[in-house]
């Protein structure tokens, strides 16, 4: 059973969701001939204030 796990910094939209795991199964159904049943697909969301980058947390990033 393939686990994809994607960390996302909040603000995207239901449809742009469904439309990731959509393309994220289709690619490991491809990939490792596995059912799309059996691929499980974790969307971890996180704020702005919680995800730095470079020792800058995107929240303060123009």
């Amino acid at each position: 059973m393939p686990i994809v796990q994607i960390h996302l910094i909040e603000g995207r939209t239901l449809e742009q969701k469904r439309k990731l795991v959509a393309e994220v199964t289709r690619a490991v159904v491809q990939s490792v001939d596995a059912p799309p049943e059996a691929v499980k697909v974790i969307l971890s969301e996180m704020s702005r204030d919680n995800y730095a980058n470079a020792g800058v947390l995107v929240i303060d990033k123009k």
